[in-house]
C-alpha cells in the first residue's frame, strides 16, 4: 500500500514552516486502525481529540469534515492504519495565542505494520526504560504533538527481540509502555496505572477497563509499585494499533500467556474495538 496524505482536504502533504505544530507541537493527533474500510472507535477517538483540543484551546474541525476526509482517504482499504493531526496553524515566532491561525488538519494513511519480534500472539519480551516521564496533569491523558518522552526512552535499545519498554514516573510509580498502555492481573483483579499526572488514556485501555466486568474482573486503576507489576500472574500491552500484546518476558521475570488476557483479547475482536489478527 502507498502512503496517501490530505491537507486540509487536499492531496498534499507540504506543511508551512510557520505551522505551530511543527514550531511548538502545538496539536494534537490519533491514531485509528483500519479493517475492510472502517475506522475502529472512530467515535472514540474523535471524542479524545475534542477533549485535548478543548484542554488546549484549539478549535476542533467539525467532526463531519474529518468523517468525510478519513472516509475518502481508507476508500478500498482492507488494512491499514490513519494518523489524524490536528494543530492550532500558522502562527508567529513567539508562544502567544494566533489571533486568527486556522486549525491544520493532516490525514496519513499507513501499511498494517510488521514486526520484527514474529507473532506478538506467542507473547513479547519488554524492558523497563531508564528515562522517566515528568508529571503535568495539565497535558496527561491527551495526545498531544509533544512526544519528546517517548521518544527519549524508545531511543534505550535498538534489541529487535524486545518489542516494547515500560516507563515510570520520577517517583517511581510504573505509568505505560513507550508507545502503549499496561494492563496486569493477579488474584481475578484487573490493574492499571492511574494517569492524573502523566500518561496517555488509550482508547482500549478505556475498552478494557469497561470489558473487564465481562470477565468477572475486578478493576483497580491505582499507583503501581515496579515490585507489584513483577509479581504479576499475568500482564498484557495495548493500543488501537496492536490490540493486545501479552507479556512473557518482564524484564528478567519470565509471565506465562494468562487465559484471562486472551479472553479479553477475544472480547474486543468480538466487538469489533481492534482488528482481529494483530
Amino acid at each position: 500500500m502507498a502512503i496517501k496524505f490530505l491537507f486540509n482536504g487536499n492531496s498534499s502533504h507540504v506543511i508551512s514552516a510557520h505551522d505551530r505544530g511543527l514550531q511548538f507541537g502545538d496539536g494534537l493527533f490519533e491514531t485509528i486502525a483500519i479493517k475492510n474500510e472502517f475506522l475502529l472507535c472512530w467515535d472514540e477517538h474523535i471524542k479524545r481529540l475534542q477533549l485535548g483540543c478543548s484542554r488546549l484551546k484549539i478549535p476542533m474541525p467539525s467532526e463531519e469534515t474529518l468523517t468525510k476526509e478519513a472516509r475518502s482517504l481508507i476508500s478500498n482499504v482492507e488494512r491499514g492504519v490513519l494518523k489524524l493531526i490536528v494543530t492550532r496553524g500558522e502562527g508567529g515566532r513567539g508562544y502567544a495565542l494566533p489571533l486568527n491561525a486556522e486549525t491544520t488538519r493532516l490525514m496519513s494513511l499507513y501499511p498494517w505494520p510488521e514486526y520484527s519480534f514474529g507473532n506478538p500472539d506467542n507473547g513479547i519480551k519488554v524492558r523497563l526504560c531508564n528515562y522517566r516521564y515528568g508529571h503535568n496533569p495539565a497535558l496527561a491523558g491527551i495526545k498531544h504533538l509533544n512526544r519528546l518522552e517517548q521518544v527519549m526512552a524508545r531511543s534505550e535499545w535498538s534489541d529487535t527481540t524486545i518489542a516494547e519498554g515500560i516507563i515510570l514516573d520520577y517517583e517511581k510509580n510504573v505509568i505505560e509502555g513507550t508507545m502503549s498502555n499496561l494492563f496486569y492481573i493477579k488474584n481475578n483483579t484487573l490493574y492499571t496505572p492511574e494517569l492524573f499526572a502523566c500518561g496517555i488514556n488509550g482508547i482500549i485501555r478505556q475498552k478494557v477497563i469497561t470489558l473487564a466486568a465481562e470477565l468477572n474482573l475486578e478493576v483497580r486503576i491505582d499507583k503501581i509499585s515496579l515490585q507489584r507489576l513483577m509479581d504479576a500472574d499475568e500482564a498484557f500491552m495495548c493500543n488501537s494499533i496492536i490490540g493486545i500484546w501479552p507479556i512473557t518476558l518482564l524484564g528478567e521475570k519470565s509471565l506465562e500467556i494468562g487465559e484471562k488476557t486472551i479472553r479479553m483479547k477475544i472480547l474486543l475482536q468480538k466487538y469489533s474495538f481492534i482488528s482481529e489478527s494483530q
